[in-house]
């Protein structure tokens, strides 16, 4: 017979988060890198999501320390690494990433560009490598530069590929920013000072060096043990979801940690020695998550700490989810910002009077960092939608 394993409850799950994960009243962190450290990786797809899920944990929001971490101390980095997806982490956890996930991702984007240039342009692979050549010197000429000052620069930059041919929303884009994705997926080169507000989704570019070559398996161990402290207990379909990988590369990242099997609501998980314990409940905190922010896309599973019947409300059809509420562990509403700057909220059912000062108190918070900055998220869900109409 094998020995039960230990339950976890959703309960002590969910009052494990505000400490350690949400880093909630009492709690909060003093730098942005160190609410980075606490959640491995900042989801950085739409750009405003790094700057709001560091407000809503740091005691002190700073769009200045922010940057200064970013682009002046080079302390967090921006990059595409797990389920290729755009993150800023901790610039001494890059080369962890890059190797456990960022590298095959890096990889795969070559050879499909590659593929597509040559199909449609009839442009091969030294082609593709002297192009390479002369984005990297034109970059280190002018220091920093757009992409369409390096389109002007490499003007074989300028070729136009077809994309969805024969469909309604056919393209005919620039290979522009495709290529220059390769480049900074492989890490040659980096994004800089975004052109408008921190909002910006359109970046300066800087040459950059590669990550030390680790190895894949160890690298992947070492992930694995870094998402585990930050969102264990978890399933091991969480962790697979999480990182992008197969699962025999999931089971033997896990099989290579401390990690002890135990048993939670949705299934058997994995958790770290110390999360075997009880947490101490921890005092009633409020925060307003943006679009995408690392807690609420940490899981595949969520049941433990939002009720099923408003999925629909706060994700979108392909599961992005959009701002969220957050009362004592469990997501209990949504908020969006309003063209005149205002910040409103909707919570799902009466939480009690001590819940809306919380929550009223967090978006006040909010709107004071916004100040005359205006988002409006990449991925829109019923309930924003709804909100900011």
């Amino acid at each position: 017979m094998t020995a039960a394993r230990h339950k976890i409850t959703a309960e002590a799950r969910r009052a494990r988060l505000g400490p350690r994960h949400l880093l909630a009243p009492g709690t909060r962190a003093d730098t942005p890198e160190a609410v980075a450290d606490a959640l491995v990786a900042l989801h950085a797809t739409d750009p405003a999501t790094v700057y709001l899920s560091v407000a809503a944990r740091l005691r002190n929001a700073s769009v200045a320390e922010l940057e200064r971490a970013l682009y002046e101390d080079h302390s967090l980095v921006r990059m595409l690494c797990m389920r290729r997806t755009m993150f800023v982490l901790p610039t001494a956890l890059a080369p962890v990433a890059d190797a456990a996930a960022a590298r095959s991702v890096a990889a795969r984007e070559r050879k499909n560009l590659a593929k597509v240039i040559e199909e449609q342009l009839g442009l091969d692979g030294e082609w593709f490598a002297a192009t390479q050549e002369s984005v990297l010197a034109a970059l280190a000429a002018r220091g920093e530069a757009t992409a369409s000052q390096l389109a002007d620069d490499v003007p074989d930059l300028q070729r136009q590929i077809v994309m969805s041919e024969g469909k309604p929303y056919e393209a005919r884009p620039r290979i522009t920013s495709r290529f220059l994705g390769v480049l900074a997926a492989e890490s040659r080169i980096r994004r800089g000072r975004p052109l408008g507000s921190w909002a910006s989704s359109q970046f300066r570019w800087t040459v950059a060096e590669p990550h030390p070559d680790l190895p894949v398996e160890a690298a992947r161990t070492e992930l694995v043990a870094r998402y585990l402290d930050a969102f264990g207990p978890a399933t091991t379909e969480d962790v697979k979801w999480w990182t992008g990988w197969t699962l025999t590369e999931t089971r033997k990242a896990l099989a290579g940690i401390d990690a002890v099997p135990v048993a939670l609501d949705e299934g058997d998980g994995y958790a770290l020695p110390r999360q075997l314990e009880a947490p101490p409940a921890p005092e009633p905190w409020a925060a307003l998550l943006p679009a995408l922010d690392p807690t609420p896309m940490g899981w595949r599973h969520r049941d433990w700490y939002l009720d099923t019947d408003h999925k629909a409300e706060l994700f979108d059809k392909t599961g992005n989810i959009g701002p969220s509420v957050w009362w004592n562990g469990r997501i209990v509403g949504g908020w969006a910002q309003r063209p005149d700057g205002e910040i409103v909220t909707h919570v799902f059912a009466d939480e009690g009077a001590a819940a809306r000062r919380a929550v009223d108190a967090e978006a006040a918070r909010m709107a004071a960092f916004f100040g005359d900055v205006r988002i409006r998220p990449s991925f829109r869900t019923p309930l924003e939608r709804w909100l900011s109409a």
